[in-house]
């Protein structure tokens, strides 16, 4: 009778122990899985004759087809043609793909498009849509419970002030924010948040309109940031920064218990140390002294958009001019130290960026702005798309990963602009 109680509870115990191994075993099959595996690209035709469109690229690096085409989804009329293809972001769910228009406004068109994701290798495009007091779609931030808040640059007339603009869970407009934006050259880009902290940042980078031709003078560059709070949708206090010229992103510290963050001026070449609580910010790295340096006509290589892994000891950024992606170490705060770079070379036009979700691969794309004969501004990059793989003191380009939109396509050169992977 002993040894039969005992040979069941052999018996039992290895089952159980076979069951906790395949559970774990299934674990971590499960977070393998979860590596991206595909790449979307939101894309527009240089010659804006063709549709505007998002690329659905091979991002499996076990695949013998990485960095290839998988498909390509056009945004059906009407409003499918011109509207400059900037930036866009998955919901949190992973299951819908926002993407903004920058220039639908010219063209009196919706600018910011809504894309099913479920399948991850075959969208499929849901409907565009507008806000009635903004225009000049930039930024997504995805919110917890479904939706996204969107930093609309301009007014509805391309000007200031801009807006928040607030998306549900059912993608339908909940309000524009704030209530009563300021006065004093609100027009937001950049976006971040720490939902633990109730806290969001956004950044004023430029007022549109003075961007276009018909607008004399050069364009009008911000140098703000606009500290929320994140549940009411209300702006506490703005962090002026003078010499900052063009804070184009922003990136609150993952973790930081003081709920800073950095940015960066596009034209003075300086990165900041924002204090979110005092409202301040403090000169702590200054791009001049990348190495290598790259002689350039815009101080500081012209540095954009800025990513940070959720270890938050790194920042990363893209500098447009000076064709450089690099890697801050950001342990010290207020002291920051060069610890990876890659060089594309001048002319490469490195400027949108995002991190994969286990924060090991960066991937870039080389366009920013051409306003072609219409505007002033005139960044056109390269077209390429790079991946960097990222480790804790280097930054490394893969070299198995070639994309180039100048010929990818057979409706002729498009400009890749924003980035998700799933």
């Amino acid at each position: 009778m002993r040894r039969f109680q005992y040979t069941t509870y052999v018996l039992a115990a290895s089952l159980l122990m076979g069951a906790a191994w395949m559970a774990l075993a299934d674990d971590n099959k499960g977070k393998k899985n979860k590596r991206e595996t595909v790449l979307y690209v939101w894309a527009g035709d240089q010659a804006r004759a063709a549709p505007d469109f998002l690329a659905v690229i091979n991002f499996d690096e076990d695949s013998e087809h990485y960095g290839e085409v998988i498909k390509t989804v056009p945004i059906p009329p009407p409003g499918n043609v011109g509207n400059e293809p900037h930036h866009c972001h998955l919901s949190a769910d992973k299951k819908i793909l926002g993407c903004g228009g920058l220039l639908s406004l010219l063209q009196g068109q919706n600018g910011i498009f809504f894309f099913d994701v479920s399948v991850a290798a075959d969208p499929k495009f849901l409907f565009a849509a507008s806000a009635p007091l903004s225009s000049i779609t930039d930024d997504f931030l995805p919110l917890d419970e479904g939706g996204f808040l969107i930093t609309q640059m301009g007014s509805a007339s391309g000007g200031a002030p801009g807006r928040v603009a607030e998306f549900d869970k059912n993608l339908q407009l909940v309000k524009e924010w704030p209530d009563n934006p300021p006065t004093d050259g609100f027009n937001p880009h950049g976006i971040s948040a720490r939902p633990e902290l109730n806290l969001m940042v956004t950044s004023d980078f430029i007022n549109p309109v003075t961007t276009l031709n018909v607008f004399p003078g050069d364009p009008e560059l911000r140098g703000a940031i606009r500290v929320w709070d994140l549940k009411n949708r209300t702006i506490l206090r703005t962090i002026t920064i003078p010499t900052a010229i063009g804070t184009m992103d922003v990136k609150l510290i993952p973790g930081d218990p003081l709920g800073r963050g950095y940015t960066a001026g596009m034209f003075d070449g300086f990165v900041y140390l924002l204090d979110t609580a005092t409202g301040t910010a403090t000169t702590v790295f200054d791009c001049e002294t990348i190495v290598p340096h790259i002689d350039v006509p815009v101080r500081g290589g012209m540095t954009q958009i800025l990513a940070m892994p959720k270890s938050g000891d790194r920042l990363l950024f893209a500098s447009f001019q000076a064709g450089q992606v690099g890697m801050l170490d950001v342990t010290d705060r207020e002291h920051p130290v060069q610890s990876g770079i890659v060089n594309l070379g001048v002319d490469t036009g490195p400027h949108d960026m995002a991190l994969t979700d286990d924060d090991k691969r960066l991937v870039v794309s080389d366009y920013f702005l051409n306003e072609d004969n219409f505007g002033k501004i005139h960044f056109e990059g390269d077209h390429k798309v790079h991946v960097i793989k990222v480790s804790k003191h280097k930054l490394e380009l893969d070299k198995r990963f070639n994309l180039d939109f100048n010929t990818a396509f057979a409706t002729g050169p498009a400009r890749p602009h924003g980035i998700e992977m799933k």
